[in-house]
């Protein structure tokens, strides 16, 4: 049975839309894209490269599959272009797109029984970028093995959110934790179970 492990940009309020540029998702009317372009230092390219280090498939959410397809394919020369093009890309949709991205396969039927059966299977870790709609989907079944969470010190307010209203309330446990240059918290999480509550008022 393989993992999932969601990595996820996140401003201090726990958005994560747009982070990479204006564009890139106006839903709902935002207007912060590219939060993120301006924080990223050395060890935050070192820690997205041990990311894709190690063998993976990516499970993406139709949005971010068509952020991803239109740059990757066309920038060879970039660092990781190579992994992510010829990664398998298993995609959740609403409709029957084409998928001309190389390795490309769509999710039939319930997305998350076709994600419990791939985690089923043998092969690469699952990887989760980007993908908020998807995630919530991911959220709800309890799909999720780790999360990958890289926390930017930004505040915009409101869009879409990773633990959305709705959210199964969950403990998790902090396995390893980094801080860039820039003030950037970098964590990996793995559930914890249900949470564990107590109380500091006096008997």
């Amino acid at each position: 049975m393989r993992k999932l492990m969601v990595t996820t940009f996140l401003t201090l309020d726990g958005v994560m839309q747009a982070p990479g540029g204006p564009g890139e998702d106006n839903d709902g009317g935002f207007a912060h894209g590219g939060w993120s372009v301006n924080y990223w230092d050395e060890l935050m390219a070192q820690v997205m490269g041990e990311v894709t280090s190690r063998p993976f498939a990516m499970v993406l959410g139709r949005k971010t599959y068509d952020i991803m397809a239109a740059h990757w394919p066309h920038a060879p020369e970039e660092a990781g272009a190579k992994l992510f093009n010829d990664a398998t890309k298993y995609v959740a949709s609403r409709g029957r797109p084409t998928l001309e991205w190389s390795n490309s396969v769509l999710i039939e039927g319930d997305v998350a029984e076709g994600v419990a059966a791939l985690k089923k299977e043998d092969g690469p870790e699952l990887q989760v970028h980007g993908s908020a709609n998807l995630i919530q989907t991911l959220l709800r079944h309890n799909l999720v093995d780790q999360f990958h969470l890289l926390i930017f010190p930004v505040v915009v307010g409101s869009g879409k959110r990773l633990f959305a209203d709705g959210a199964i309330p969950a403990g998790l446990k902090l396995v390893d934790s980094k801080v860039s240059t820039t003030g950037v918290m970098i964590g990996t999480y793995e559930p914890a179970g249900e949470i564990v509550t107590g109380t500091f008022a006096l008997d």
